[in-house]
């Protein structure tokens, strides 16, 4: 697995990355040799906050803590990430085994990203942050467990079955939706 350590306002000693390396270490026989984790922590005034974030054959993995301690912050995302692996264990093992097929990639044209800046720079809301992400085909039941590793309220996916970009979304009852464009 490669991991990548970025620090946020602060400078990160060979000991704590080391740490990180060998907390991480233990996920090596989970993932494939091709996996990406991204570790980024951030100081600001009294918390620290570290941030993992496994890549691996398009399934993303993610934990967020705060803490005093840059530390204890590690080890309570590498709880939190051993929980979500165990806890969807059975699911894991089925997508992971299942062939994947290959990504998908929405790439807009110069002549797109133009308009969509004119469009922005229209618009009276104030965007702050963008985010591109490979599309790949997947069924309802992996966009929700995706939706939940990443621990987002939404996921966009490309169904597999109907072969359209879909949203799932956790309602406030504690329930799924989703939303399925009309295609005329």
């Amino acid at each position: 697995m490669k991991i990548t350590i970025i620090g946020r306002k602060v400078n990160l000693k060979d000991n704590f990355k080391e740490r990180v390396e060998k907390k991480l270490s233990k996920f090596e026989r989970i993932f494939s040799e091709s996996a990406e984790a991204a570790v980024t922590v951030t100081v600001e005034k009294n918390r620290q906050i570290v941030e993992v974030t496994i890549n691996d054959n398009g399934m993303v993995y993610r934990a967020e803590e705060t803490k005093l301690e840059m530390n204890d912050a590690l080890d309570a995302v590498v709880d939190v990430l051993g929980g979500q692996i165990r806890k969807n264990k059975t699911k894991l093992s089925k997508k992971m085994r299942s062939g994947a097929l290959e990504a998908l990639e929405y790439t807009p044209t110069n002549e797109q990203q133009e308009e969509n800046f004119a469009e922005l720079l229209e618009s009276s809301y104030h965007i702050v942050r963008t985010k591109r992400f490979e599309l790949r085909p997947m069924d309802v039941e992996e966009a929700i467990l995706q939706m939940n590793m990443v621990g987002h309220q939404f996921f966009m996916f490309l169904n597999g079955e109907t072969g359209v970009v879909s949203v799932v979304y956790l309602r406030h009852d504690g329930t799924y939706g989703m939303l399925e464009p009309i295609i005329d």
